[in-house]
């Protein structure tokens, strides 16, 4: 819960760092034609977007989802949505 409130506090470019030196990368995926990076660290997750989608170019944008329950829906709203 406090790594939650902590983790939300953090500007964009701590986040990521924070998710790609702690958390694992669990995958890619393809979303409106642009590489989306989903990382874990314990029961947070966070969906990334790089700049011009290379990973040391750093963060554009970040979809912080809490729980692995969240992290279903919105990849399952994601896939209907397409």
């Amino acid at each position: 819960m406090f790594i939650k409130f902590w983790f939300r506090q953090l500007s964009l470019a701590r986040q990521e760092n924070f998710m790609r030196k702690r958390g694992i990368m669990l995958g890619t995926r393809k979303k409106n034609g642009r590489q989306v990076y989903t990382y874990m660290f314990r029961d947070l997750f966070a969906d990334v977007v790089y700049k011009e989608d290379k990973l040391e170019r750093g963060a554009e944008d970040m979809k912080v989802i809490d729980g692995l329950k969240k992290l279903n829906h919105h990849l399952e709203k994601e896939i209907k949505s397409v």
